[in-house]
């Protein structure tokens, strides 16, 4: 943090410049106006800064550009195309170097969408450009007020993002140009739609324990609150791959320099199972490690959604998964204690509850003024010192979000994975499952646990055959649906129609009264069902194999089990002492 001395007039959270003795500029951004001092928060190192140094200040908040060219890029959270700055500098950053967020040499097919004379207003398609599987929209400038007339429009042809693609006429006859290009401030949310609409559409995961009994839907908020180690990562990375949506914008938001690699190795590699080829070609990577300076992490995450809120803006569903929001409640107290403000709950600032849930509403899903609908879904991961839900970070984001997928470091190191804790995990949407029934399934979970505490005391033989067959039911519905296996092409995604009927045939063994005539017989059956279960998840869908498992799990439910029974019976009334030919 610098505090510097100003003779003009300094707004809050404008952009300002600190230059370094070898005449390197460092990005800085005004958070405090005291008088005539300004406290500014340096996105880069200060190492190298004296007393003295020229500040220059603007009257610019801190923007994002907008454009073709997002999707597939790997920026740093002032939006720094870090595969660029490798190629200048090489693999250690240098401060003060910034590069233009978009190609500005290469051409896009421009297609006009509108013609000279009509009234537009802010928002509007001018033309649209192919971007990878989308058509990426030319809009008017979205912090344009009132209406314009398109007084120019450029033929279809080849254009940079710098080139003059039309000129909007105001009403009082000013003439703006207009490129493929805009910016717009970070901390400002981006919408300009007819309404904002309630979120009710599910969101399709692929991950049964989210879709069937802890649902998200588009345009809603969830967190992912988890000790170290217990799968963050992996599930967000699942998530993205499989989820049902148009963009993917990842947030590594102060996360270790390991795993930020380990993603941008990762990502290219991933098939898009939309279109077989990378699922980089719709995703935009926003990371910031932990060896970076802290200002840039709160840069970081604003960055993101700003971007997410611009695709949203064309229609199209985006998911952002911010990892993890902890680093940045972190550098939120850290600058916050420099500033010396008085401190809340563990050292951190007193509007963190007040940052976190303005972050997470700007999630939604609007309506355009031409009909469509687009959604922003934010899920947050949230890294509480040794898992403690309590501390203040966590509390302030279940506050504000509508699904929580706390993360259970016992179902992690027993490799129940996802390690989705079903009892104290939540959700106020609904989802692909009827509500009854998904509580009917997490009710069951409940009192299988209790059996299981039960036992830990008095043990096995201390319960009843009822309360056993319980804890049986709710191992077995855990095992064959609530634990996925990600390696597998098949069991790693599971689609909505697939999620419903393999859900409705659980309630079907969860619902039966087996009458079992002892805890051995409830261990076999169980066994054996579960078995039939687990290979049937590895089926594809419709498959010879599939309808083949299908048939002997309706027997099995049709005989209460019983058919395991016979056949085993059977095989122990063969009489081993029978006389084999020869012996006497």
């Amino acid at each position: 943090m610098v505090t510097a001395a100003v003779e003009e007039v300094v707004t809050q959270n404008s952009v300002a410049y600190c230059h370094r003795g070898d005449d390197q500029r460092l990005l800085s951004e005004v958070i405090r106006v005291r008088g005539d001092l300004a406290d500014l928060q340096v996105f880069e190192e200060t190492r190298g800064l004296k007393i003295g140094d020229r500040v220059d200040f603007t009257s610019e908040m801190l923007s994002v550009f907008l454009g073709p060219g997002l999707l597939g890029q790997v920026y740093d959270g002032l939006q720094n195309p870090l595969h660029d700055v490798a190629d200048q500098v090489g693999y250690f950053l240098v401060p003060g170097v910034y590069l233009h967020a978009l190609d500005t040499e290469k051409k896009w097919d421009f297609t006009p969408a509108a013609e000279a004379g009509r009234t537009v207003t802010a928002g509007d398609v001018l033309g649209t450009v192919p971007e990878g599987i989308f058509d990426h929209h030319i809009m008017v400038p979205l912090g344009l007020r009132g209406e314009w007339t398109v007084e120019k429009i450029a033929p279809g042809g080849a254009y940079c993002v710098t080139d003059e693609i039309a000129v909007l006429l105001s009403e009082d006859g000013q003439s703006l140009p207009v490129t493929m290009q805009q910016s717009w401030p970070v901390k400002i949310p981006l919408n300009v739609s007819v309404a904002r609409l309630l979120p009710t559409e599910p969101l399709v995961t692929k991950i049964r324990i989210i879709d069937s009994l802890f649902p998200v839907v588009r345009g809603g908020t969830y967190c992912i609150p988890g000790p170290f180690g217990s799968g963050k990562t992996v599930l967000q990375q699942l998530t993205s791959r499989h989820a049902d949506v148009d963009i993917v914008i990842v947030a590594a938001c102060g996360e270790r320099a390991g795993e930020v690699v380990d993603m941008l190795h990762e990502f290219p590699l991933l098939e898009d199972p939309r279109t077989g080829r990378s699922l980089m070609e719709r995703t935009i990577i926003i990371c910031n490690t932990s060896a970076m300076p802290v200002a840039a992490r709160e840069a970081s995450v604003y960055t993101a959604v700003t971007l997410a809120e611009y695709y949203r803006q064309m229609g199209l569903n985006v998911l952002l998964l911010a990892d993890s929001t902890s680093r940045w409640a972190q550098a939120m107290r850290e600058v916050s204690g420099r500033l010396e403000e008085i401190p809340g709950d563990q050292a951190f600032p007193a509007y963190l509850e007040s940052r976190i849930a303005g972050f997470y509403e700007r999630a939604g899903c609007i309506r355009l003024k031409d009909g469509r609908t687009g959604s922003v879904t934010i899920g947050g991961a949230v890294s509480p010192a040794g898992g403690n839900f309590e501390e203040p970070v966590t509390q302030g984001t279940l506050k504000v979000v509508g699904a929580f997928l706390g993360l259970s470091r016992a179902r992690s190191d027993a490799r129940r994975y996802p390690a989705i804790d079903p009892l104290d995990s939540w959700s106020k949407y609904t989802g692909i499952i009827d509500p009854i029934e998904s509580a009917e399934a997490r009710d069951l979970l409940r009192r299988g646990n209790e059996v299981y505490q039960m036992m830990a005391v008095v043990g096995e033989e201390g319960t009843t055959v009822d309360d056993f067959t319980v804890y049986l039911k709710s191992e077995f519905f855990d095992s064959v649906y609530l634990q996925q296996n990600a390696f597998d092409k098949v069991d790693g995604a599971t689609d909505g129609e697939r999620q419903k009927f393999v859900f409705a045939k659980c309630l079907e063994v969860l619902r039966l009264d087996f009458e079992f005539e002892d805890r051995q017989q409830a261990r076999r059956v169980m066994f054996a069902v579960t078995d039939l279960f687990r290979n049937w998840n590895y089926a594809a869908w419709e498959t010879d194999e599939f309808k083949k498992i299908l048939s002997q799990i309706d027997e099995r439910i049709a005989s209460k089990g019983r058919t395991a029974e016979r056949g085993r019976r059977q095989e122990s009334e063969q009489s081993p002492d029978e006389e084999k030919p020869g012996r006497k």
